[in-house]
C-alpha cells in the first residue's frame, strides 16, 4: 500500500485531495468545533478518547488507495431528486470497506451525541478490521439526530440490499455495529426492523454489536446482541447495558457482555487498552449467530 499520508498530515489536506472528491468532507467531522488538531496524529474528537493515530493513517491510506486503484469507496444512499428535496440529506452516504467476493456484510455506525458522527474513531477503523477479515464492511455517515440518525441507518441498509449484485456481498446473516449513539441506532434498528424508520420490509440483523451507551429500551424479538462498556466511563454506566442484557437473556436471547476496569468512554478498537482483542470476541459472536 502506498503511504500517501502521514501523521503530520494535515487533516484539511487529507478531506481536500482530489482523489477523494466531493466525499472527502465525510472523512472527518463536518461540524468542526467537535474536532481538535491540525494534523492526523493530532486528531482529538469530543467524548473519545484512546484515538491510535496510527489507525487514523491506515485508515485514510487505505480509502486513498482504493480510490486511486478505481474501486467505489463512496455511495450516495439518496437520490438526486431526495436531496433536492431534503438538502440535510446530501450530508449523508455510505463508505465501503470491501472484503472478499460473497462475503456477509457488516455496517458500521459512529457516535458523536447525535450531534456529530466521529466516524474516524468509531466506524471506519472497526470496518477496515472487519474488512481484513473477509468481511465487507460499511460506515454510515448519517444526519445527527436520533430519530434521522435511525432514517439514515434504514435506508443505507434498504441501499445494500437493493444493490447487493453491483457490491458483491451476501446480505443474509448481516450485523450491525455500533459506539455510544451509534449503538442506540444499531440497536432501534434492531429491534425494530428498517421499516419502521421508512426503510424496506427487510430481515433484522443476525447480531446487534454495541459500545459504551446506556441504552436500556428493548423487546422480545431483539438480534442476539454483543456489547462492550468502560467501568470509567462517565456517559454510559456500564451496569445500564448490563441489566439490558440480562433481561434479553433472561427471555432466551443470545447475549455476550464486557466491561473494563479503568477505561473511559468512546475507547474505539481499544488498542493498547484492557479492551483489545474486543473486535475479534465481537466477530466470533456474530459467526455464532448466523
Amino acid at each position: 500500500m502506498i503511504q500517501h499520508f502521514n501523521d503530520t498530515t494535515l487533516i484539511y489536506t487529507v478531506m481536500n485531495d482530489p482523489v477523494f472528491g466531493k466525499y472527502g468532507r465525510f472523512l472527518f467531522p463536518m461540524e468542526e468545533w467537535y474536532m481538535r488538531g491540525e494534523t492526523l496524529g493530532d486528531l482529538q474528537l469530543t467524548w473519545y478518547n484512546n484515538i491510535d493515530s496510527d489507525k487514523t493513517v491506515e485508515v485514510v491510506n487505505t480509502l486513498w488507495n482504493r480510490a486511486s486503484a478505481g474501486q467505489t469507496v463512496f455511495y450516495d444512499i439518496y437520490t438526486e431528486e431526495e436531496k433536492a428535496r431534503d438538502p440535510d440529506k446530501e450530508d449523508t452516504g455510505l463508505f465501503f470497506f470491501k472484503g472478499n467476493l460473497g462475503e456477509k456484510f457488516a455496517l458500521c455506525n459512529a457516535g458523536g451525541g447525535f450531534a456529530y458522527v466521529g466516524a474516524m474513531q468509531d466506524s471506519f477503523p472497526h470496518a477496515l478490521e472487519l474488512s481484513k477479515r473477509g468481511y465487507n464492511a460499511f460506515a454510515l455517515i448519517y444526519r445527527p439526530g436520533a430519530q434521522t440518525g435511525c432514517e439514515d441507518l434504514a435506508r443505507a441498509i434498504s441501499f445494500i440490499f437493493e444493490h447487493k449484485e453491483e457490491l458483491e456481498i451476501d446480505v443474509q446473516g448481516y450485523s450491525l455495529w455500533g459506539g455510544s449513539a451509534g449503538a442506540r441506532m444499531a440497536a432501534w434498528l434492531g429491534s425494530y426492523g428498517p421499516v419502521a424508520f421508512g426503510g424496506e420490509d427487510l430481515p433484522r440483523p443476525s447480531a446487534v454489536i454495541m459500545q459504551y451507551t446506556g441504552h436500556n429500551e428493548y423487546t422480545k424479538n431483539d438480534p442476539p446482541t454483543f456489547a462492550c462498556v468502560g467501568e470509567r466511563d462517565g456517559i454510559a454506566n456500564w451496569r445500564t447495558m448490563e441489566r439490558r442484557l440480562d433481561a434479553m437473556s433472561n427471555l432466551g436471547i443470545p447475549t455476550e457482555f464486557h466491561h473494563y476496569p479503568g477505561l473511559s468512554h468512546g475507547f474505539g478498537l481499544g488498542s493498547g487498552t484492557v479492551a483489545e482483542g474486543w473486535l475479534d470476541e465481537a466477530v466470533s459472536f456474530w459467526e455464532a449467530q448466523i
